[in-house]
């Protein structure tokens, strides 16, 4: 699921892969913008000053970073990178087309959205209509079935619900099946519904019970989607875009709903079918939760959000919290597939609300969220004090998007370790 973090134990093994040379396929870019520049002033806003400083950006590894590579399983890719003072925005060229991707183009932002809607329900929570602590049950009676203990918000937005995920149980869909339903569209009752209730297929039950472990889940944040439409009386969609979107001025970020049309210009993500032909499956369907955004509006919001700009402190500071037991120990991961420790094996928790970390092999933790859509590997990510910053989309050219990407992990290695003179 998170392909910025399952080798994230071992960067420290690797940080001279930045020295081998590098086949890149197609055109390649990279600015790097520092000073009193303009695009710096239009997304950087210093935080405090890091504990220890870092070494100045370097370009030309970012740019290697980026170029695709036979094993990649893309197509292409477009970053930003930044620290106080200096900004950096790159892409690669587009293997299928053939054509260069302009730095800031939009694409599906997938999970990433989870931090979007987080901030939301937060937001409702200092406002007084929602109590984090409270039963989701005593909000929407009778949404979940009697076989589930009482889960508060909270549970659902830190990923220790216990709920099944997302159509769980039901037969996977072929690549070729992905690419004929990829404009389908389901609203947050459909996919609950369809789920926790399901005609074709046994009812799943609770996964453990609420509080004891952690788990990714997509289903939560559904409930939570709800959650905010009955609470406010609006779409997640017009919730978002009047607290988020247009406060903060990101014109290029937008919740399409049932719409499949990209704004150009556009990272074109494909999948590949059974005959071995890309499919350009860009403009899709999915749910009202989906979102589109660019690298620097995805820059200006990690870095609005961290600086309090959208929460008060008690209720920015949950998403920086990691789920405790009664002992006051943090809970464990229920697999492999986050939250790893230097082994390999589950470790503790590791999302807070809407949020994950990422522990570097330095002592710098990171911040953020990937996302996944189909075509679309991404990742946002900051320290707490601003003193690095990162997007990425990736392209990506298989359906199998929780597969370690190859490209995040070079481009992470790129911005934490640079190794070019």
């Amino acid at each position: 699921m998170n392909p910025l973090v399952r080798r994230i134990a071992v960067l420290s093994l690797v940080g001279a892969a930045l020295a081998t040379a590098v086949t890149g396929t197609g055109t390649g870019m990279g600015t790097l913008v520092g000073g009193s520049g303009a695009a710096l002033a239009a997304t950087t806003t210093p935080g405090p000053a890091s504990a220890s400083p870092r070494p100045p950006l370097d370009p030309a590894a970012l740019q290697a970073a980026l170029r695709v590579r036979p094993d990649d399983h893309a197509a292409g890719a477009i970053a930003l990178v930044a620290e106080p003072g200096q900004v950096w925005r790159g892409s690669s060229g587009d293997t299928v087309t053939g054509k260069r991707i302009p730095d800031n183009s939009h694409f599906h932002i997938g999970s990433i959205s989870k931090t979007f809607e987080s901030t939301v329900v937060l937001q409702l929570a200092a406002e007084g209509r929602i109590d984090l602590n409270r039963p989701i049950q005593h909000y929407l009676p009778g949404l979940l079935p009697d076989t589930f203990q009482p889960i508060t918000v909270r549970q659902l937005l830190n990923f220790t619900s216990g709920l099944p995920d997302v159509l769980e149980g039901a037969p996977p869909q072929s690549t070729d099946e992905q690419i004929a339903h990829r404009y389908d569209y389901q609203t947050f009752d459909q996919i609950i519904q369809e789920t926790l209730r399901p005609a074709d297929r046994p009812r799943p039950g609770p996964r453990f019970a609420p509080g004891t472990k952690q788990e990714y889940n997509s289903l939560g944040f559904r409930i939570a989607g709800k959650l905010i439409e009955r609470i406010t009386g609006h779409s997640f969609k017009n919730e978002v875009t009047a607290r988020i979107l247009r406060p903060l001025r990101l014109d290029r970020t937008s919740v399409p709903q049932d719409d499949p049309e990209m704004p150009r210009p556009y990272l074109h993500g494909y999948l590949i079918n059974s005959a071995g032909e890309p499919v350009d499956v860009s403009e899709q369907g999915g749910d009202p939760s989906n979102m589109i955004s660019t690298p620097a509006d995805l820059d200006r919001f990690i870095t609005a959000l961290f600086q309090g700009r959208l929460l008060p402190t008690a209720q920015l500071e949950e998403m920086f919290t990691l789920p405790r037991n009664e002992d006051d120990k943090v809970v464990p991961y229920a697999d492999a597939s986050n939250c790893l420790s230097p082994d390999g094996k589950p470790g503790p928790a590791c999302f807070g609300l809407g949020l994950m970390s990422v522990p570097l092999p330095d002592g710098t933790v990171l911040w953020g969220k990937t996302g996944h859509d189909y075509g679309y590997a991404n990742g946002m990510f900051a320290t707490r004090d601003l003193s690095l910053r990162g997007v990425y989309s990736i392209s990506t050219t298989s359906s199998d998007n929780g597969r370690p990407n190859p490209i995040s992990d070079r481009l992470l290695l790129a911005a934490v370790a640079p190794t070019s003179k």
